[in-house]
């Protein structure tokens, strides 16, 4: 198995960095998360949208003042190529990461040079891992919303996929499995509902679907932007976008989660309180039969979000 590191391909065991690396030290770098699904009829790994994955992670790196010196063809190849050296015919995670790789410290990510002052620089890398569901999508889980709030784009880009802000997700995940729940779900500086730590919110309210804005500290998900396209052209459910005040979260008739490593996970409380009768909405259902179908390359109408990872039989093209 290979992992992409220092503009070539090594064994895996070989990608490392130094311990006085600025993105180790001060979380100076942005991350992507891309599922992989195997479909074993086609005999076939699919990354889902690997190209909108690669479109975030270039916004993010450029609120950090990064480069990325590779096209999004290039990138979506690379992540090809590190899933293939794996020979991986199980579902998988795809982990890229653009960092700040001067060996310094000092909270600057600027350096002097005979020239004057200049960012110091990146490095991207990239590796592959079995992935099998981050949180349950047969089971409804228990949610509580949490203690900490979420950060706010001012102080961290939120709209950022910022390696250092995780830390805001971390506390928040903690708390919650120690206080005997799955997962939490952040507020903002000003109480309207986030996110969870790691997954967008939606909630099914009579007959459509609710979800925070992006001017709620959200992180723009790829899989928010799937659910609410596939709501809507293939349930006829329209999406709202708009602030959400945590009691919403009590009353509605469903709730779920969504992200890459969620996929689409049902929520059965929230604080104690039961949405519906504690099973898996009529509305998650759907979406869910319609999200895995496609995810594996089995809807033809956006086979284009699947990417191949292995060789394609001439036959098939």
């Amino acid at each position: 198995m290979q992992a992409f590191f220092q503009g070539s391909f090594v064994d895996f065991a070989d990608a490392k960095v130094s311990v006085m690396t600025h993105g180790l030290n001060y979380g100076t770098g942005v991350i992507e998360g891309i599922r992989g699904y195997w479909n074993e009829d086609d005999e076939q790994m699919y990354l889902f949208r690997a190209r909108e994955h690669f479109v975030r992670l270039r916004q993010s790196a450029k609120i950090l003042r990064m480069a990325i010196p590779h096209t999004d063809d290039e990138l979506v190849d690379i992540a090809c190529q590190v899933v293939r050296s794996g020979d991986f015919q199980e579902d998988v995670y795809v982990r890229p990461l653009v960092y700040k790789a001067a060996q310094q410290i000092g909270l600057s990510m600027i350096k002097p040079t005979a020239n004057g002052p200049a960012l110091i620089d990146d490095e991207i890398t990239m590796f592959a891992v079995p992935f099998g569901p981050y949180l349950d999508v047969e089971k409804p889980i228990r949610c509580t919303v949490a203690s900490w709030r979420r950060i706010n784009d001012n102080m961290i880009p939120a709209r950022g996929k910022v390696a250092g802000l995780y830390v805001n997700s971390s506390v928040a995940k903690t708390e919650a499995v120690e206080a005997g729940f799955d997962e939490a779900i952040m507020l903002t500086e000003d109480g309207h509902v986030s996110e969870g730590t790691g997954e967008n919110v939606f909630l099914v309210r009579d007959g459509v679907l609710v979800t925070p804005s992006v001017s709620d500290d959200i992180l723009e998900g790829v899989t928010r932007r799937t659910i609410i396209q596939i709501a809507r052209d293939e349930l006829q459910i329209d999406t709202i976008e708009r602030s959400v005040d945590r009691t919403e979260l009590y009353i509605a008739d469903e709730l779920f989660l969504v992200g890459t490593g969620a996929q689409i996970s049902p929520v059965r409380e929230v604080d104690g309180r039961v949405l519906g009768d504690g099973g898996i909405g009529p509305v998650t259902r759907a979406l869910q039969d319609l999200y895995f179908d496609i995810v594996r390359g089995g809807n033809a109408r956006y086979r284009s979000w699947c990417a191949p990872v292995y060789p394609v039989p001439a036959a098939q093209t």
